[in-house]
Order: C-alpha cells, then structure tokens, then sequence
C-alpha cells in the first residue's frame, strides 16, 4: 500500500490592520496556533488590511466568501448595526474589558452576538480574543484642560465612540488606522485615536501632535473578532472548528503578554525619544463623558429593543461582577508610587 499525503485545507483570512501594525502580529499570533495545532490538516494563510478588501469590509467579506475568515473589531462593521458596538467598545457599567470580555464567554454574550448576526444576515462564526487595555483619548496639538476644549473639534475615532464624542459636541470622522495620519496632515481631522502606544507610533502619530492623553471612557474595553464564514467553518471536521475556537482563548493570553511588552516601551520611547507630553486626561472629561454615556444609551435603547437588552446583560453581569473586583482587588498604584514614586503627567 501506498501512503499519499492529503493536502491541507487553506483557509484565505485578512486583517483590518495596516501593514506595520502590531495588531497583524497579534492576529499571526493567533495563526501560528491554528497552524501548528492543526498538524498539517489545516492551514490559515494570513494577509495585511487592504490585500483584498478594505478594512472596513472584512466582515461583510466573509459573510459572502470572498474571503474565508477576518481578524478585525466589531465596531468596523457598526453601521449594520449600532448593537455591534457593544460586542467591543460601549457603555460604561463598571466592567473592564478582561471582565467584558468574561460576559461574552460566561455572561451570555456570545449568544447575543450569534442573535445579532442572525438578525443581520452576517453568515459568519465569530470568537473573541484580546481584552485590549483602556484607549488613550488620543493625539491633540494642544493639551485639552475640560470637556469644552472638545466642542468642535475635526476628531476621527469609530462605533459608539463616535456618538459617544457627537454628544459631546465633537466633529467625528471614521477612519481605519492606516488613513489617521494622511488625513491629519490634510487637515481633515484635527485631533484623533486610534488605540495604543505601539500602534500610534508605528504609523507616525508623534509626527503630527505632540500631546497624548491617556485614559478615556470613549473605549475603555475592546476585543479583536475573529470571524469565519459559516459554511467554510461548518464543513470542517469539528476536531478543526474547536481548535479554531481554543486557539482563539490561547492568542488572547498571548496577545495580552504581548501588548505589555510592547505598549510600555513605547509609551517609554515617544516620552523620552520623541518628546511626546504625555498626560493624564483630567476627570472633568471623564465626568463629562459618562453623563454624555447616559444619553446615548438611552437613546439607543429606546430605539432599538435588542440593543436594551444587550445593555441589560452587561449590566446584569457587571453588579455582579465589578462588584467583586472592587472589593477585593489591592490598590496597585500605592505599590508603584511606594516603589518607583508619582508617575509624571498624573494629578
């Protein structure tokens, strides 16, 4: 008898990112499991934001089989649906996005995920993975002193952060990474975020503003989707659709270690080597946001009754869930400050 080797099922998967983005290395991350749990019998083949489709589209993508996988965000696809945002970036309720993202696998959210897809025609199978640290406010020409000082300004960020920041008097536009910085040098947008120290510096946001806030509720928790679409996912042996699933689980702790490593040097490179101000956004913004947070959540909510009851499980889960941490976690920035002192750029 004769052994012939079969050939491993390819799957074509993009990203939404721009080619230097630390956001593809954390999707190879993801990739490199698939490949090497798979054993020869599958095999992703990775391509950068824009190979195929635009950023925006790689959702919209896989659901129709350009494309047989995405590794994005679910706020790139809100304009289908307001109730996308959520499954990202959304209303502050007390979680953080390591405990957001508990309710997506514990607290019933991938179930309300699935709901949305369905109700929207998105044939794909969606995982989530990465509970990404709290995004900066963003990239400003001069240091913002309160909410005021936003009313006005040519701002690119996206999802419910956009009518998070319309509310508040702010001139959105939507924008994917690899486009913030062209557009600020033509003056389209004045002031913008995108969503962390590496990413910011890798595409040459200390070329154009000089002034890093950090902290914000505009995007206090997000995940990375990583989406396949359904009919590709579903005639795979299910051996191959749970490593597709548990390889997901394994790149968000992965990703995590790597985004430590990472952000910090480089929020530690743009203060030292580039001159970046880096500052603390101060609590009247915050203030000023979660009242402007209030307001598009009601207003969403009594619009849209799915979009509620999502709100709704996340509160649920959050009472609970916040509740803990706050009562039992120790307060790490006494230990900082009792080891290395005040932080610089903290009020």
């Amino acid at each position: 008898m004769v052994s012939v080797a079969q050939s491993p099922i390819v799957l074509k998967m993009q990203g939404a990112w721009g080619a230097k983005d630390i956001f593809n290395e954390m999707a190879e991350e993801y990739v490199k499991r698939v490949n090497e749990m798979a054993g020869g019998r599958l095999r992703i083949d990775y391509l950068v934001g824009g190979a195929v489709v635009k950023p925006f589209e790689v959702m919209d993508a896989t659901s129709k089989g350009v494309l047989d996988a995405c590794h994005g965000v679910p706020v790139y696809w809100y304009g289908k649906s307001k109730v996308a945002s959520l499954f990202g970036s959304g209303p502050i309720n007390g979680c953080d996005a390591p405990q957001t993202l508990a309710w997506i696998y514990r607290g019933g959210g991938l179930e309300l995920y699935n709901e949305l897809l369905k109700k929207i025609n998105l044939d794909v199978v969606g995982y989530f993975a990465m509970p990404m640290p709290t995004q900066p406010l963003g990239w400003f020409k001069k240091p913002l002193k309160n909410a005021d000082d936003l009313k006005g300004l040519k701002y690119r960020t996206v999802g419910l952060a956009a009518d998070l920041m319309q509310e508040m008097g702010v001139k959105v536009t939507q924008l994917p990474g690899g486009e913030i910085v062209p557009a600020m040098d033509r003056g389209v947008i004045e002031a913008f975020e995108f969503n962390n120290p590496t990413s910011d510096r890798r595409f040459g946001a200390q070329d154009v503003a000089k002034n890093y806030m950090m902290g914000s509720f505009h995007q206090a928790m997000e995940f990375f989707e990583i989406a396949f679409n359904r009919k590709k996912h579903d005639s795979l042996p299910k051996d191959l659709q749970a490593i597709l699933r548990y390889a997901a689980e394994a790149a968000s702790s992965s990703n995590w270690w790597t985004a430590m490593d990472n952000y910090s040097k480089d929020l530690d490179e743009l203060i030292n080597k580039d001159k970046v101000n880096v500052i603390r956004t101060p609590k009247s913004i915050f203030d000023a946001q979660i009242k402007a947070w209030d307001v598009v959540t009601k207003k969403l909510s009594d619009e849209d009754p799915f979009f509620k009851k999502v709100v709704d499980s996340q509160r649920a889960w959050s009472k609970r869930v916040a509740k803990y941490m706050f009562l039992n976690e120790a307060d790490y920035l006494v230990g900082y400050e009792h080891v290395h002192g005040k932080i610089p750029g903290m009020s």
